[in-house]
C-alpha cells in the first residue's frame, strides 16, 4: 500500500460517524481509500442528517509522521501484515497504531484477563502461565490494566513477549503506573497496539472495544478471578462470538471475585490450572464454542451490566492500604512474603496492618507464616456484591 492510499484510509477512519461496518462498507463500494474519501461527500448523510466531514489532511498528517519518528507503524485492515485471525471478528479495527515488533502480531495469541483487584495468588498463577506460555512461543495478549493484565504482562516478559491493547493513544500511559510496563513490552520484542489516534485519553466507551481486539488477536482466553457482571466477562462475550476457546482458573467459592470465572467453568469452559491445560485444548484456528455467559438477573449473554464495564477505577486514595491489602489476600492462603513481594508497604507496616486485621476478625493467620481471608470478610464482601 502507498503512502497516499495509507493516509487516505487513516483520514477515513479518523471521520467521525465512519465506525468500521461503515468503513469496510466503504472500501468495497469504492475499492480504495482514495477513492471512498473523493465520493463521500456524495454518501448518504448521517443518522443527524449532517455530511461527513473528514479530518483536515495535515492533521492526519502529523499523526501518521508522528507514529512513525516513534518507531511505529499502522496496519491497515486487508493490508498485508494486518493480523490475519482478526480480522475474521465481525467488526475489525480499520486501522490499528502498532509500537514494538508488528510481526508478533503473525504469531498463536492467548489472552489472559481478570480482576483489576486481584488477590496475590490470582496474579502469580497469571504470571506463571504467562511465562510458561510465552517461554513456549505463544505470545501472551491482554489489556494493561491492573491487577491480572499487569501480573501476565511482567510474566511473559520474563520468558518471551506480549502483546498490549491499549484503551487509548500509543502515546498515553495508563494505567500511570505501568508507563515504565508500556515501555518494556515494545522495547523487549513485544508490541502496543491502539485503535486510537494519538494523544486519546482512555473513557469508559474504549474499554469494550479494546476488549474485543483482545479476544480477537487470540486463539484462546485464560480467565484468572472475574466477578459477576465484570467487564472481564465481556472479553469472554467477545471470545465466544469469535469461536475462541474460554479457559478458566478455578477459585475460592467465598471470593466474590471467583464467581464470574467459577460460573464460566459450570457453564463449559475448560478448566485451567497451569499452562499445560491452555496447550492441550488450544486450536489452531479459530472454531464455535458451546458457552453461554453466567446469568445474573439479565438475559444470557447480555454481558456486564451498564456501569460494570472494564472502567477507570477510582486512583487508589492515600490511607486505603487496609482494602489494597485484602485485595491482595483472597480467600486462599497465601505466604506473608508473597504479598510483601507484591505491596507497596514496608514490613513494619505490613506486620502492623496484617495485625489489625486480624483482631478485627478480617484475616485468619495460619501456621507457616501464611494468611487468609475469613469467613466474616467473605459475608461483608457479598454483601456490597448485591
Amino acid at each position: 500500500m502507498n503512502e497516499a492510499e495509507a493516509l487516505a484510509r487513516l483520514r477515513l477512519a479518523r471521520t467521525d460517524g465512519i465506525g468500521t461496518v461503515r468503513f469496510r462498507a466503504l472500501l468495497e463500494r469504492f475499492g480504495s481509500g482514495l477513492a471512498a474519501l473523493e465520493a463521500l461527500p456524495r454518501w448518504p448523510a448521517r443518522r443527524d442528517g449532517g455530511r461527513f466531514a473528514p479530518p483536515p489532511p495535515d492533521m492526519v498528517r502529523r499523526e501518521y509522521d508522528a507514529v512513525r519518528e516513534a518507531g511505529g507503524r499502522f496496519l491497515h485492515w486487508q493490508e498485508d501484515g494486518y493480523p490475519e485471525i482478526l480480522s475474521l471478528i465481525g467488526d475489525p479495527p480499520a486501522v490499528l497504531a502498532v509500537l514494538g515488533d508488528p510481526s508478533i502480531l503473525a504469531l498463536r495469541h492467548v489472552a489472559i484477563v481478570g480482576a483489576r483487584n486481584a488477590s496475590a495468588p490470582g496474579r502469580r498463577i497469571a504470571e506463571e502461565i504467562a511465562a510458561a506460555l510465552a517461554g513456549g512461543g505463544i505470545a501472551v495478549t491482554s489489556g494493561l490494566a491492573r491487577g491480572v493484565d499487569t501480573a501476565a504482562h511482567e510474566g511473559a516478559l520474563r520468558k518471551g513477549r506480549t502483546v498490549a491493547v491499549l484503551p487509548g493513544g500509543l502515546d498515553v500511559a495508563y494505567p500511570p503506573e505501568n508507563a515504565r510496563l508500556q515501555e518494556r513490552i515494545a522495547a523487549e520484542g513485544g508490541a502496543l497496539v491502539a485503535e486510537y489516534p494519538l494523544g486519546t485519553q482512555p473513557s469508559h466507551r474504549h474499554f469494550p472495544r479494546r476488549n474485543r481486539i483482545v479476544a480477537g488477536l487470540s486463539l484462546g482466553v485464560v480467565v484468572v478471578e472475574a466477578a459477576m457482571g465484570s467487564g472481564t466477562l465481556l472479553t469472554v462475550q467477545h471470545a465466544i462470538e469469535a469461536g475462541r476457546e474460554v479457559f478458566a482458573v478455578p477459585g475460592s467459592p467465598l471470593d466474590p471475585r471467583c464467581r464470574g470465572s467459577n460460573d464460566l467453568l459450570r457453564q463449559g469452559a475448560t478448566l485451567c490450572e497451569h499452562a499445560g491445560d491452555v496447550l492441550a485444548h488450544l486450536p489452531e484456528a479459530p472454531r464455535p464454542v458451546s458457552l453461554r455467559l453466567p446469568e445474573t438477573g439479565r438475559t444470557a449473554g447480555a454481558g456486564p451490566r451498564p456501569g460494570a464495564m472494564d472502567s477507570p477505577p477510582e486512583p487508589i486514595p492515600e490511607g486505603s492500604e487496609t482494602g489494597y491489602l485484602l485485595d491482595l489476600i483472597g480467600y486462599s492462603p497465601v505466604a506473608v512474603d508473597e504479598i510483601l513481594r507484591r505491596c507497596h508497604l514496608s514490613h513494619s507496616d505490613l506486620q502492623g496492618l496484617i495485625a489489625d486485621l486480624e483482631m478485627s476478625g478480617r484475616i485468619e493467620v495460619l501456621p507457616g507464616n501464611r494468611i487468609v481471608r475469613s469467613a466474616v470478610a467473605g459475608r461483608e464482601d457479598t454483601s456490597e456484591q448485591k
